[in-house]
């Protein structure tokens, strides 16, 4: 049983040391620290997004309206910051406080109403998205000397190697959401909410406390996520994340934890990102591919996961 909950994350591992071990053997420089370090920060905002989806799924929910909360962050803030002329420190804590009262009332919505989080979220997503729109239709550049020091800051290693700031988010929220998810009461009360509602309740779980915090995190990530974002384009616009929510359910399932909730593990949304960031490493060292096929192998990856899944909660439900 114990060997079944892991078997996943350990195709996952696999796969993740085979396609890097080839691509530090076929191209120079592949394997360097510093492509490793670029991962990090590449994939900063995804990653951040995905933990927050990670823990959405492990209750056996699903959270669609990330992609568009990241967009209308990225919008509130270059708002804020270059035609109010708000300290971006100010103007993060409010994105950050919209972000999580957003996500508040999604999971309000569906504990109290016992509706669909499909459908919730979904129309957050339009809801957020369409906000985003209203508030600017065009990029909003954002130029602030705050955004400048920020962006030049990080941690200088041997080989050339640059720890940025964002990767240094991104570590932080990482050990965060592990210590919560793994070694926390609300975590367990996660994975509980997950495997069975109805037993979870019996078991004393504060249902809506737990539903709505968790609904609450996630589109907090997203937000955070969203400001991470903006030091990447110093801009905020209300098309970007269009897409970021699958991207992060498709690491999330390529990670090992189960669409049905409670099954799962925070490192293996970790090694998901990852993967799917050395495959469009991978393509970009190679340069006579299609950027394309990191969808298609992704694709592929989530065929064989979602497989794998159901075979593995066929045999538990006959062991």
């Amino acid at each position: 049983m114990m060997a079944h909950r892991f078997l996943p994350l350990g195709i996952t591992s696999l796969l993740l040391l085979a396609l890097f071990t080839t691509g530090a053997w076929q191209f120079e420089g592949f394997g360097s620290l510093r492509v490793v370090l670029n991962l990090f920060t590449d994939n900063a905002f995804l990653l951040i997004t995905a933990l927050g989806m990670t823990l959405v799924i492990l209750s056996g929910g699903i959270d669609l309206s990330v992609g568009a909360v990241i967009a209308l962050s990225g919008v509130l803030c270059a708002l804020l910051i270059t035609k109010l002329g708000w300290h971006p420190l100010a103007a993060f804590a409010l994105v950050l406080l919209v972000g999580t009262a957003f996500g508040a009332a999604m999971g309000c919505l569906i504990h109290h109403y016992r509706l669909q989080p499909f459908i919730v979220t979904l129309a957050g997503m339009f809801l957020a998205r369409g906000l985003a729109t209203t508030l600017s239709e065009e990029s909003i550049a954002i130029e602030h000397p705050f955004y400048d020091s920020v962006s030049d800051f990080g941690l200088a290693l041997p080989g050339g190697a640059w720890l940025s700031s964002s990767a240094m988010v991104l570590l932080v929220v990482l050990a965060a959401v592990l210590l919560l998810a793994h070694y926390s009461r609300f975590g367990g009360y996660i994975y509980a909410l997950g495997g069975n509602s109805q037993s979870a309740a019996l078991m004393g779980v504060p249902m809506a406390r737990t539903t709505v915090g968790i609904y609450a995190l996630s589109s907090f990530l997203a937000a955070l996520a969203g400001i991470v974002f903006t030091f990447y384009t110093f801009s905020g616009y209300a098309l970007t994340g269009i897409g970021t929510e699958l991207d992060a359910i498709a690491a999330v399932v390529i990670g090992g934890t189960l669409l049905s909730g409670g099954a799962g593990y925070v490192l293996g949304t970790v090694l998901g990102v990852l993967l799917m960031g050395v495959i469009q490493t991978y393509i970009t060292f190679d340069g006579t591919l299609n950027s394309w096929w990191t969808k298609i192998v992704i694709g592929i990856l989530l065929f064989v996961f979602i497989a794998l899944q159901k075979i593995m909660t066929v045999r538990q439900a006959h062991a």
